[in-house]
């Protein structure tokens, strides 16, 4: 949990953590992100959207503002140290997970700069622009309607997304889209997107610039204030809840004696990033939500001095994520992670 760490951070993070964030002069040009930018272009171009250039921001998180054709980034990319401190204190995006996002947010840069969302076609085949968005959608797992890119069907959220998601599965090198997605109704959806790309590739876009929303250079808040911030606004899980203790104790039924144990507590936070990445893909889950659940199962382990054992890491893995998959899923379909 971010309050938690952020306490234990180390001094060289201290003076930074007390600063606010339009202070510590990021920018994109020269920083460690500026090569993933580039190579968004690059895939573009090799595309044949020669005319499609998205402007990149420096912001508090992923996304494209609704409507307008640029794509804004997190901060905390645009320094080393600061990726440092995402990665202590929560999830570091690694490269290939840095152009998945890129590629989806500039699905939505290309709708909105060529303004395809008001397009018939474009209505016809993906939806109303306008349907109501939901952040708590229920996606039908593995329909072959959709593509699949980000992780929890996301496609599935929002005609919006629906595009973004096509979008970057085309763009996307070496996907082999055609093979992959043979037989599949969403092989017309990218069928869709490779015309536009003829009929647009050599077409100034109507919208060429956009408005953004926050920039780095306007947040004020304090580095500590923004994780304490985002912890504050994730949905919290009470450890009463999940009574979880009997299940904690079956998965890591190790003896504190074994020679290869290790707390159980340290082997969860090692591997944590990969346990919330596999139940968010195969669930469609809230990522906070499953953040905040394996934080609670870490925390309690620790509590209950649990240990794992070195040898059986693929078997403690295995165990962790089915069972963490199995409280998503009761929880998305009755509202509780334990039912009566």
């Amino acid at each position: 949990m971010h309050s938690v760490v952020i306490d234990k951070t180390e001094p060289a993070y201290q003076e930074l953590l007390g600063r606010p964030i339009r202070e510590l002069g990021l920018k994109l040009a020269g920083s460690p992100v500026e090569r993933f930018v580039e190579q968004l272009y690059r895939e573009l171009e090799a595309k044949g959207l020669t005319k499609f250039r998205p402007e990149v921001y420096l912001t508090d998180e992923w996304g494209c503002p609704s409507g307008e054709p640029i794509i804004g980034i997190p901060f905390y990319l645009a320094s080393a140290a600061l990726a440092q401190l995402e990665k202590e204190t929560h999830d570091l995006e690694d490269a290939r997970e840095i152009m998945m996002y890129l590629r989806h947010e500039a699905g939505h840069a290309f709708t909105y700069a060529y303004k395809l969302h008001n397009k018939p076609e474009w209505k016809q085949i993906f939806g109303p622009f306008r349907r109501p968005y939901r952040d708590n959608y229920r996606p039908a797992p593995f329909s072959r309607d959709y593509v699949r890119h980000l992780p929890g069907w996301y496609a599935q959220k929002h005609p919006d997304e629906d595009f973004a998601e096509t979008f970057a599965v085309w763009l996307t090198p070496r996907s082999n889209w055609r093979k992959r997605y043979r037989g599949w109704a969403a092989l017309d959806k990218l069928l869709y997107m490779n015309r536009l790309a003829r009929q647009l590739g050599k077409t100034d876009p109507p919208r060429r610039r956009g408005q953004t929303d926050i920039t780095v250079d306007e947040m004020e808040t304090t580095l500590s204030e923004f994780y304490h911030l985002q912890r504050a606004a994730q949905e919290e899980v009470a450890v009463s809840e999940l009574a979880p203790d009997t299940d904690l104790r079956d998965i890591f039924a190790v003896s504190k004696r074994r020679k290869a144990a290790v707390p159980a507590q340290e082997f969860l936070h090692q591997h944590r990033k990969a346990v919330i990445d596999k139940v968010a893909q195969w669930t469609g889950a809230q990522r906070p939500l499953i953040k905040n659940l394996i934080d609670t199962i870490e925390k309690r382990v620790g509590e209950l001095e649990l240990r794992a054992d070195k040898t059986r890491v693929a078997e403690h893995l295995a165990e962790v994520t089915a069972y963490a998959t199995a409280l998503v899923m009761t929880y998305v379909t009755k509202g509780k992670f334990i039912q009566p």
